[in-house]
Order: structure tokens, then sequence, then C-alpha cells
């Protein structure tokens, strides 16, 4: 049983190793606001196009790094429960054809 639990806690370790080196990016504004993100969801960069400084108001500027944030987080979820998802797969094989049970 303690191997198991040690077994998983590695796994964990390998995959948020894995998360980090993954990155996923929102723009908004056709690229000219862009923000990346790891699998950890973690923001790494945020860049903005020169032209949009001068052309948007702080609230529009503001608006439009949420949206760009919002895209890269939801993206670097998105992966990190695939991750988990296989990690999960990986150590129960389906739990045995336990799976099946509830209408899969």
């Amino acid at each position: 049983m303690f191997d198991k639990i040690l077994e998983a806690q590695q796994k964990a370790g390998e995959v948020k190793q894995r998360l980090d080196a993954i990155t996923v990016t929102g723009t908004a504004e056709g690229g000219k606001v862009s923000v990346s993100a790891n699998g950890n969801k973690k923001i790494i960069s945020i860049s903005i196009d020169e032209e949009i400084v001068q052309e948007a108001d702080k609230e529009q500027l503001e608006d439009l790094l949420l949206i760009a944030v919002n895209k890269a987080l939801e993206q670097a979820e998105n992966v990190n429960q695939a991750e988990m998802a296989a990690m999960t797969q990986q150590m129960f094989g389906g739990l045995g054809g336990l799976g099946g049970m509830f209408g899969k």
C-alpha cells in the first residue's frame, strides 16, 4: 500500500514537470495582446503590441488583457486535466473493468 502511495507521488511529480514544459497562449484583438501560461496554470509571459497601447484607452487595454489571460488559463486547465486523466488511467488502468459499471 505504501508503495502505491509513493508511486502516485512520483507520477504526480512527473506530470507536474511535463506541465511546466507545456506552453499555451491566449490572445485578444487579433494577437495584439498575448498571454502565455504553462500547463500548471502559471502565467509566464504577457505581450502587448505597441500599436494597441497607443490606440486603446486604459479600460480597453484592461479588458483585452483579461480576455487573453482567461483564454490562456482555460487552455492550461484543459491541458492540465488531460494530463491528470492520462496519469490516472495509466495508474489504475480502468479499475479492472469497474469503469463499465457506470454506463461507459
